[in-house]
């Protein structure tokens, strides 16, 4: 199968720039996996689309302001301060690295892609915030801009002192990381993103992008659901280094997911299986939701238990789903790995002529955009 198969045309202005005043205002587009049918509707009416007996499973990953602003600071065998004026120069460039993953056996090491690429090399120490607040050495370099840092304290400390304690860590990134609005979206972070690039019931900090079928979600939204008597359930997928990473083979085949963190509750797990047991319908917040609950599944023989670890499965047509029967999920890009997801369940043809439908009627495209409701 050829990635090229998963192309559209879509026009640069119905890329959503901005979000609407309302979270609940977008338009949602119901589509039937079965007959191919679809119907032009608004978000408001997602409550009335659910089955009473339906299961909703929402991804409750949070994002934090990933992005980093800094300047490089020489290399390891000759660190320069950036009170040397002899260094200015050097210094003066601006670098901009994105936290993609932090890495459990050492919490201060990181996984990021770093811009310029190519010019960052390993010993490399990079400088962040207006008074250096963060220091980080690159240790690793990988292809496509990828490198794996680690941070370290204080800022111009000898090796061997304390590291960063990871409480500290984080309340330095919230006064001086960015939030990490994808590319696609072709202006600088404003403060109003903090809230609004973030689901409602977002709590386990982890993402470096929001799972943006829920930000549709308005508490009224929620409390209408659960008015209806339809069974919710959490679960946590951190979304990382594979939402930002083209594809760059050929064959659909050949294409590789990088691995994204995630847990499983038992009170979660209890819900879905037990769903699963009374032939509930399970549909799925948000392609994060779908991979998550896919992977476990397959890690178990078809049964969800409580569990966490690493999920890395790419799910494209043919992919025979255990758990999944219906998703909500924004519009994505052509020919990503999303899209592919999508068309595994709703069908290739019916999906694409869908987004055909979306293109002439100018719904809005991408995570601030508008919706569809697969079943």
């Amino acid at each position: 199968m050829l990635v090229k198969e998963f192309h559209f045309d879509l026009p640069k202005e119905l890329i959503a720039q901005q979000p609407l005043p309302d979270r609940a205002a977008s338009r949602l587009l119901h589509l039937s996996a079965d007959s191919g049918a679809f119907e032009d509707r608004q978000f408001r009416e997602f409550p009335n689309l659910l089955r009473p007996s339906d299961l909703l499973v929402f991804n409750n990953t949070r994002v934090f302001p990933a992005r980093l602003y800094g300047r490089r600071g020489g290399f390891k065998s000759q660190p320069l301060s950036p009170h040397n004026p002899a260094a200015r120069d050097f210094l003066r460039g601006r670098i901009e690295v994105l936290l993609t993953r932090q890495l459990c056996d050492d919490p201060n090491e990181w996984e990021c892609l770093v811009r310029p690429g190519r010019k960052i090399g390993v010993g490399e120490h990079l400088f962040f915030g207006d008074h250096d607040e963060l220091q980080a050495e690159v240790i690793h370099r990988g292809t496509f801009g990828g490198r794996r840092i680690r941070f370290a304290t204080p800022m111009w400390g000898s090796p061997g002192e304390a590291r960063q304690h990871s409480d500290d860590f984080f309340g330095i990134l919230e006064r001086i990381g960015h939030i990490p609005l994808p590319p696609y979206i072709a202006r600088a972070d404003a403060p109003a993103d903090r809230d609004r690039y973030q689901t409602v019931y977002a709590r386990q900090r982890g993402s470096v992008a929001a799972p943006t079928a829920g930000l549709h979600f308005t508490p009224e939204i929620l409390s209408r659901i659960r008015d209806l008597g339809i069974e919710t359930a959490e679960i946590t997928l951190h979304v990382g280094l594979g939402t930002f990473q083209p594809v760059h083979v050929e064959k659909v085949e050949d294409h590789r997911l990088h691995s994204e963190t995630y847990s499983i509750s038992a009170e979660a797990a209890e819900k879905i299986q037990r769903a699963r047991n009374d032939a509930r319908r399970i549909v799925a917040v948000g392609t994060t939701s779908v991979r998550t609950l896919e992977y476990a599944a397959l890690q178990n023989a078809g049964v969800i238990r409580a569990c966490s670890g690493e999920a890395n499965l790419f799910i494209y047509p043919g992919y025979q789903f255990q758990i999944i029967e219906a998703l909500l999920t924004n519009f994505h890009l052509p020919e990503s790995t999303l899209l592919m997801l999508v068309c595994a369940l709703g069908g290739k043809e019916n999906v694409l002529r869908a987004y055909r439908h979306a293109v002439d009627q100018r719904y809005r495209f991408y995570s601030y955009g508008d919706c569809m409701f697969l079943e």
